[in-house]
């Protein structure tokens, strides 16, 4: 039966409870020496990868066979040994960091990053005398390519304050991701993109 009064206003109903906010995820620190020719970067570290405390801790990920596969002479340490592969990269003239230094997010998708913090490349850079690439692993990290030879060029050189002639020296190489996300490529068309991008630099 119909009645005269009025319908309620969006003021009086009841408040719908907030969502909570994901936690704050740290990442984890650089893999570089003084002789790192080439920093890769990722966007940020997976679930798994945080859980293990190593970069590209993900069985399924495909970084470190790759790069097993650019060095097929050099037996690299196996999966348990982290501190061992870590070394093999170094001696490889390659370092390790990401983009981001935290970030919110749910799940292991970049997509999913939320409220990201970028990592403080000015301050590696005085670390990195031999630096000539900068390796982006996938398309979220080379969407900051410009950002991070931004702080390159304000960040401190061997021999002091780093000037934009040097920083132009050092290259910005855009990779296929080896997340396992990133199926549309095979591992061999992978392969050959990371051969062809670091072969100036082997």
């Amino acid at each position: 039966m119909p009645t005269d009064q009025p319908p309620p206003s969006l003021s009086s109903l009841p408040a719908l409870p907030s969502l909570p906010a994901s936690p704050l995820l740290r990442g984890l620190p650089p893999v570089v020496c003084a002789g790192t020719r080439v920093l890769i970067l990722g966007s940020f570290p997976g679930v798994a990868s945080l859980r293990a405390g190593q970069y590209y801790g993900h069985p399924q990920n495909q970084f470190w066979r790759i790069l097993q596969a650019l060095w097929p002479q050099h037996a690299q340490p196996a999966s348990h040994d982290y501190a061992g592969r870590c070394a093999w990269l170094l001696a490889r003239g390659l370092g390790l960091w990401d983009v981001y230094a935290a970030c919110e997010r749910e799940g292991s998708l970049d997509a999913d990053i939320r409220h990201a913090r970028v990592n403080d490349f000015a301050g590696l850079r005085a670390a990195l005398p031999a630096l000539a690439a900068i390796a982006h692993n996938g398309g979220e990290s080379f969407r900051h390519a410009r950002a991070v030879r931004a702080s390159l060029e304000r960040g401190p050189g061997a021999g002091g304050p780093m000037d934009a002639a040097a920083a132009a020296g050092i290259a910005s190489l855009r990779l296929p991701s080896t997340s396992p996300a990133h199926a549309a490529w095979s591992f061999e068309r992978k392969c050959q993109a990371w051969a062809d991008a670091l072969a100036p630099y082997r």
